[in-house]
């Protein structure tokens, strides 16, 4: 009788991939290394994922995952003006790898991924999923600010998002090449920036 998997285990076997292909490259880690780091032998890894590309699919999910709960979590608990949650969702989004930007590495491994990789279209078909569902959820933000009256009626909140987002993105990255690189002061001063130009003349600015 086949073994019922133990999520437990199998969270366990993601976050010792996450460390030992963030530490040593996707390409020179072995699957020996993940089940030593997981504590667990190498027969136990292949009980949960079919290769090591499956595995490392799965580390992209489970990164992708825990920023998108992070953003979901924001949106659903932030009250107060349009501006007031578009600057807590920029907050979320850069604080949520500024304790792991050691394995930020690991994002340009799933873009390459995304076209060299066995597994190409799924990471591909992912990421797409991915910043669609972002770039609604800023969309809708930014389209509940215009409803309201206090952002300008025309903006195209669409590409808004989508260049914010971009934004985000390039930021983590000068985060991770440059470890005295602020991205927080960086995407707060931005997002201001952004704001500024957003919002709807009608409004009189307080004095």
């Amino acid at each position: 009788m086949a073994r019922k998997p133990d999520p437990d285990k199998k969270r366990q076997i993601v976050e010792a991939a996450t460390q030992v292909f963030a530490g040593k490259g996707y390409a020179a880690a072995r699957v020996i290394e993940v089940a030593e780091a997981a504590g667990v032998g190498k027969g136990t890894i292949y009980e949960y994922f079919r290769s090591k590309e499956d595995l490392f699919f799965a580390v992209f999910e489970d990164m992708m995952a825990d920023t998108d709960s992070r953003i979901s979590v924001t949106i659903a608990t932030v009250s107060g003006s349009a501006a007031d949650r578009l600057r807590a969702v920029a907050d979320a989004v850069v604080t949520a790898w500024l304790p792991k930007l050691d394995r930020y590495a690991l994002v340009m491994e799933f873009w390459s991924a995304a076209t060299v990789s066995p597994l190409r279209r799924r990471f591909k078909e992912s990421f797409q999923q991915a910043y669609d569902g972002f770039r609604r959820v800023i969309t809708a933000l930014l389209q509940d600010g215009m409803a309201t009256g206090e952002f300008a009626d025309d903006i195209d909140a669409h590409k808004t998002a989508s260049a914010l987002i971009g934004t985000w993105d390039a930021l983590l990255l000068q985060a991770w090449l440059d470890p005295d690189f602020d991205p927080l002061g960086a995407s707060r001063a931005f997002v201001e920036v952004l704001l500024n130009g957003l919002r709807s003349k009608k409004i009189k600015e307080p004095s």
